[in-house]
């Protein structure tokens, strides 16, 4: 079975309920529509607040792209990129790629020319899709791209080197091609973060989606009455890979366009929405806004929501604990993963545990983890070494890059880089990133454990600590904090603070500035590597 087949039988089972509704807060609600109403209107599609589609009309739409590839000659193997901001017809287009054999290859919608272009060379991409936020990238390298490749236009006003979309699959057959599709087949190429230089391209086959969608399920227990909400970016495994709950279960989701707190809990509260995913500077921005007294929970029908879970990224125990204080009915889960592991799920700390926060948790269902050290031999329990998963969810390679799938995969295990530790319990720990460790005197310094603490301070919004160089210790500590509004708050004051600290750990240096985060929530260390360390540290104490 592929997802393919499991988006067939949902149109066939429940071809008229709704499965996809979008929201954009930002544009003025006129009156709800139909997709089918919405089709017969002339306005651009940023029109209308909110527009929804079912199960039978999504089939269709993705038939519709389909057999427009396939008019075309796309074929089984071949790539077909993905370049569009959330929306309705994001999932229609992924699955109709998925229908005629050929990879869909999503991008990251923050990449620049240059990144959108060596994104296209390396997977070797036969056609490229793109949305009107594009049009100016795109039309910067139109010229190269387009050499034998398609390039069709999602949206109003075609431009001149593309195709339209809209008008060439409207007269297309709604009929599912007949393509026969293993879970062996290829199905997918996503990329890395890129935080170590341009990004890798990482190939999953159709088995890696199909676990994707058992394991979402079985954590989460997804039912048809569910309601997901929707909101990081669907190039994203994370973001997708929960969504291949509600596929699985024949449910509904809800796309939000926006971050804001009283955007999530109104949309929650209109559309009855029962699992929301959130990212961690989310989740903090509707507990200031909350403590601020600038929204009320009682002004939103919040009842219904059930589980509210975290991933991306390392997750604060003050956090959780400040959540569970104001949503008592709340389950809590996080789940660990990577795109290398096509998204969250591998580790899964579990709603029944969540005396363990803080931890990433257990094996997820369908893998296996162990925690190696430098000659990747296991290490004992309470030892910091690399974590590293096995499953049907482990990537078949890094596209075009044998070198690079070599350092990582052996044996069907994936090394992930990242630095863990198991208690006695059995659950893990996730110390930091492999590369973010900090070897001050000999001394190794995790800077998740400092960010931890200094969260518990109430006048810090967020947190990154880096190394800069120091010629003595080799590197020291810097922390770089992001005050809430309205706050003030001294380098004396942190270092006060943070006498609770071993000296060890203490920050070195203090800094107040913004904390960048990607789409899906990570900090952006390599940027403030980039921005403090060396001279650029000087200038910014001597500025501060």
């Amino acid at each position: 079975m592929t997802i393919v087949d499991v988006l067939e039988q949902n149109s066939r089972s429940y071809g008229d309920e709704v499965c996809l509704v979008e929201i954009n807060p930002e544009v003025k609600e006129v009156r709800r529509v139909t997709w089918k109403e919405y089709e017969l209107m002339e306005p651009s599609p940023m029109t209308h607040y909110r527009r929804e589609i079912t199960w039978r009309v999504f089939d269709e739409k993705a038939n519709r792209f389909a057999n427009l590839l396939m008019s075309r000659g796309i074929k089984k193997g071949d790539k077909v990129a993905i370049l569009l901001m959330n929306g309705l017809e994001w999932l229609p287009i992924y699955f109709g790629i998925l229908k005629t054999g050929a990879l869909a290859v999503p991008l990251n919608f923050r990449y620049a020319s240059d990144e959108i272009e060596y994104c296209v060379n390396l997977a070797e991409v036969d056609v490229l899709v793109f949305g009107p936020e594009f049009i100016g990238r795109v039309e910067e390298i139109a010229d190269s791209v387009s050499k034998n490749r398609l390039i069709f236009y999602v949206g109003d006003n075609c431009p001149s080197f593309a195709e339209d979309y809209n008008a060439l699959t409207s007269n297309c057959s709604s009929v599912a091609p007949k393509v026969v599709l293993t879970e062996q087949d290829n199905a997918a190429i996503y990329f890395s973060s890129g935080t170590t230089g341009f990004p890798k391209a990482i190939l999953h086959n159709h088995e890696s989606l199909i676990h994707s969608c058992r394991v979402e399920q079985n954590h989460h227990s997804q039912g048809r009455d569910d309601v997901f909400l929707c909101i990081p970016p669907l190039y994203h495994t994370g973001a997708k890979m929960h969504w291949f709950g509600s596929l699985l279960s024949g449910s509904k989701a809800v796309l939000l366009k926006g971050t804001k707190p009283e955007y999530i809990l109104d949309a929650v509260s209109k559309e009855k929405c029962t699992i929301v995913w959130l990212l961690v500077p989310w989740a903090q921005d509707i507990l200031e806004a909350i403590e601020s007294g600038r929204l009320n929970p009682a002004d939103y029908e919040l009842s219904q929501w059930r589980l509210m879970h975290i991933g991306a990224q390392p997750v604060p125990p003050s956090l959780i604990k400040s959540w569970k204080a104001v949503f008592p009915n709340h389950e809590y889960d996080t789940n660990y993963g990577l795109s290398e592991s096509i998204g969250p799920g591998c580790v899964h700390l579990g709603v029944e545990n969540i005396h363990k926060v803080g931890a990433i948790g257990k094996p997820g269902f369908g893998w296996q983890v162990k925690i190696v050290d430098e000659e990747r031999n296991e290490v004992t329990k309470g030892e910091v070494g690399e974590l590293a998963v096995k499953g049907p969810g482990v990537m078949t390679c890094y596209y075009n890059d044998e070198k690079a799938t070599d350092e990582v995969l052996d044996d069907g295990w994936l090394f992930t880089g990242d630095m863990a530790m198991e208690d006695e319990d059995g659950f893990i720990f996730l110390v930091d990133r492999k590369k973010d460790v900090i070897i001050s005197g000999g001394e190794n310094i995790y800077p998740v454990q400092i960010e931890d603490f200094l969260r518990n301070n109430n006048k810090i919004h967020d947190v990154a600590v880096i190394g800069i160089p120091d010629k003595r210790l080799g590197e020291t500590t810097l922390a770089v904090i992001e005050l809430k509004p309205d706050t003030e708050c001294t380098e004396e004051e942190i270092n006060e603070f943070c006498k609770k600290l071993p000296r060890y750990k203490r920050p070195h240096k203090v800094i107040f500035a913004d904390i960048p985060r990607n789409p899906t929530g990570k900090i952006e260390k390599p940027k403030l590597r980039e921005k403090y360390c060396g001279t650029r540290l000087v200038e910014a104490q001597n500025r501060g």
